[in-house]
């Protein structure tokens, strides 16, 4: 289903967004209201998620509309990289907020198993089964209860890289990992480090090893590895780490070297990148959502930034997303209705308008997106439709996939310093794996 999808994900290809009909996934016409919202005045609500910086203004805009449209008064709390461990620690005190944003599926049916989660109400449901795939309303379900509203997706498969560097080495955009890597060599030549990675997140990492094994093993392989049916030991999983080793382990490639890319968190990863007359990097593997950090810089997309898909490593590109889905902790109908409007193509074409987003509500009008880039990514993604492996370290336990300092995260981080011990690392991978799973 993966290896379907990357015909539709080779971006050079999409279309622009069309004339935003139905076709195009336009439900309303702009300034329209497609759902309507009870009153609430005087009701308050918290709500949790890990977005900060750009991503939290843009967010904020989203929950005044929603207090503009129904009178309730809702707060905004960061809850850091660590969404279990800090909802676990506000379930304990009785404090938890009224929705959260879990970015993990695998954290979404830890609070749903732990009886946590309250069941989308009849409201949201509808807006969700009229916006949303099959399978994005399954990732939001636990045992065939719906519980989360996917309200923000992400391509993770996308390579963005700086125009002016690639056309000062002579370059052109690579199709596969063998490509990848002797352009990345030919940038190095030129004076300018290839390839940034932020390896201080743990995260980033583990993106880039999805990546590698999906285009390499193949979808089959990778919905087994994701459910810890096969081991971290599986000789597929040796041959992703020798293919990503050839990157991290070849002197020159990587900004700062290995030791600097541990040291470097995602935001600078990126904005080092598209940064000034002589940026510290030709390219860096991220998410869509590298857009709001590259609007940091004086670099525009589509000009000074352009994007193509993570390069095939085995037969076909990889199709590689993530999202953070809005689930109730309270069974309030402020927490109801939040989640009813953040199904609907009202809330994600505020977001969509700010920029740095996708929706994966099918109907949201793509004309509603900020750029032509962001409008070929989302068209990508909803022409996909159900073909794609969701991020494979977001559907693990938290404490293997989604935890700081610990599991893959901090496995991965371990590969990049000394990519070399391969076997070490896969090791390490299957105990942590062993240990979350249980068993």
């Amino acid at each position: 289903m993966a290896l379907a999808a990357a015909g539709a994900l080779a971006l050079t290809a999409c279309g622009g967004g069309g004339d935003g009909g139905k076709n195009e996934g336009g439900g309303e016409s702009s300034g329209g209201v497609s759902v309507q919202l009870p009153k609430l005045t005087g009701q308050k609500l918290q709500v949790a998620a890990v977005w900060t910086g750009p991503e939290r203004a843009s967010f904020i805009k989203v929950l005044e509309e929603f207090e503009k449209r129904t009178g309730a008064t809702v707060s905004y709390v960061p809850s850091g990289d660590d969404m279990a461990g800090f909802i676990g620690s506000k379930v304990a005190g009785g404090g938890q907020p009224d929705v959260a944003f879990p970015p993990q599926v695998g954290v979404l049916r830890e609070f749903a198993r732990k009886g946590w989660l309250k069941p989308l109400g009849t409201a949201a449901k509808e807006q969700l089964a009229k916006n949303f795939s099959k399978g994005w309303r399954e990732l939001g379900s636990y045992n065939g209860t719906e519980y989360g509203v996917y309200y923000k997706a992400s391509n993770k498969s996308l390579i963005w890289y700086n125009t002016k560097v690639f056309e000062n080495a002579g370059v052109a955009e690579p199709k596969d990992w063998a490509e990848f890597l002797k352009t990345a060599q030919t940038i190095a030549d030129s004076g300018v480090p290839p390839v940034s990675v932020g390896g201080a997140d743990g995260w980033t990492l583990t993106d880039w090893f999805e990546n590698v094994y999906l285009s390499q093993a193949g979808p089959d392989k990778y919905d087994l590895l994701a459910q810890h049916k096969i081991k971290w030991t599986d000789p597929s999983v040796t041959k992703a780490l020798t293919a990503l080793g050839r990157l991290f382990g070849t002197p020159g490639l990587l900004a700062g070297g290995n030791s600097g890319a541990l040291q470097t968190q995602f935001p600078t990863s990126v904005t080092q990148t598209f940064s000034g007359d002589q940026p510290k990097a030709a390219m860096v593997s991220s998410a869509d959502y590298a857009a709001t950090n590259i609007a940091q810089t004086k670099a525009k997309v589509g000009t000074d930034a352009k994007v193509f898909p993570f390069p095939a490593v085995g037969s076909r590109s990889p199709v590689v997303t993530g999202g953070d889905a809005a689930v109730a902790l309270k069974s309030t109908e402020g927490a109801q209705a939040l989640l009813t409007f953040l199904a609907s193509t009202d809330a994600a074409k505020i977001w969509a308008q700010a920029g740095g987003y996708i929706s994966p509500n099918k109907e949201l009008d793509r004309a509603a997106y900020a750029n032509d880039t962001m409008r070929k990514i989302a068209d990508a993604l909803i022409k996909a439709g159900d073909a794609f492996r969701f991020d494979m370290s977001d559907q693990a336990p938290a404490a293997f996939g989604g935890k700081p300092g610990q599991g893959e995260w901090k496995d991965l981080q371990d590969f990049l310093k000394n990519p070399k011990d391969i076997a070490g690392t896969q090791k390490k991978l299957e105990q942590d794996a062993a240990k979350a799973y249980g068993g």
